[in-house]
């Protein structure tokens, strides 16, 4: 029994105006009007929302501002925002429509002192690092734009300089499980947990209650992201979070 306060984020992954599942990041398939999707997993009692264009890198820009303005009328709860934010004025511009949160991939490995610059004007709380990682023979590479360009960055030596720069917690995605239902990467999360102070959102292959334990049980591990099994209604909130209850956690029902 841990007693960890434990939060349970609905991931909608989004090529406008749709939302889209596929696995490692890749075979988009088509599910549906994305606002639907979120007031559900709403009104299940999911504790955040995060919105993530998945091809806004390769237009360099996020097209969320509608889908976020018509959002935050209906749903109260936190969300956050990812996809094609390259500079201080996109991230201004999600956040003064509602978002609670920014989500920084690309731009940030392309420009590190990004985050500095985004961190002294809205705080460092307001900022979560996006990273997307493959396993290689020595740990884990660093990728951008939905898991398809390679960085050359080790995961474990880019979430400690970006800490250095102003973030409030990591969103660490694993695209080799992303969509598998395989369950989250323990040793990803344990290393990179290791290796900083920061709060960590484990994202990429829950495939049942049992994943969100363990994931919650790796000691900087503070929220799962879900989506397939929300997606295709495997599991609701309220029975994730029941199970969490059951193991020891703290949840918000």
């Amino acid at each position: 029994m841990n007693g960890k306060l434990a939060r349970v984020i609905a991931r909608l992954d989004i090529k406008a105006p749709n939302l889209i599942k596929g696995i490692h990041l890749e075979g988009l398939r088509v599910l549906g009007e994305p606002k639907k999707f979120a007031f559900d997993y709403y009104t299940q009692g999911v504790d955040e929302i995060l919105y993530m264009d998945s091809v806004a890198s390769l237009y360099q820009r996020n097209s969320l501002h509608s889908l976020l303005r018509d959002s935050v009328e209906e749903i109260f709860i936190p969300f956050t925002v990812g996809g094609g934010i390259r500079s201080l004025d996109d991230a201004k511009a999600i956040l003064k429509l509602g978002a609670d949160k920014v989500a920084l991939n690309t731009a940030v490995v392309k420009n590190v002192t990004l985050l500095k610059d985004i961190s002294a004007v809205t705080g460092a709380q307001a900022i979560v690092l996006s990273v997307e990682c493959k396993k290689q023979t020595n740990g884990w590479e660093v990728y951008t734009d939905c898991g398809r360009e390679r960085t050359g960055l080790d995961v474990v030596d880019w979430v400690r300089n970006a800490q250095q720069h102003g973030i409030g917690e990591v969103l660490l995605t694993s695209v080799d499980r992303e969509g598998t239902r395989s369950g989250y990467d323990l040793d990803l999360l344990n290393t990179v947990s290791e290796s900083v102070t920061l709060p960590i959102i484990a994202s990429g292959g829950f495939g049942g209650l049992n994943d969100a334990v363990d994931a919650l049980n790796v000691k900087n591990v503070t929220a799962i992201a879900i989506a397939d099994a929300l997606h295709y209604k495997r599991f609701s909130v309220g029975q994730i979070k029941r199970h969490l209850l059951e193991h020891g956690f703290q949840v918000r029902l």
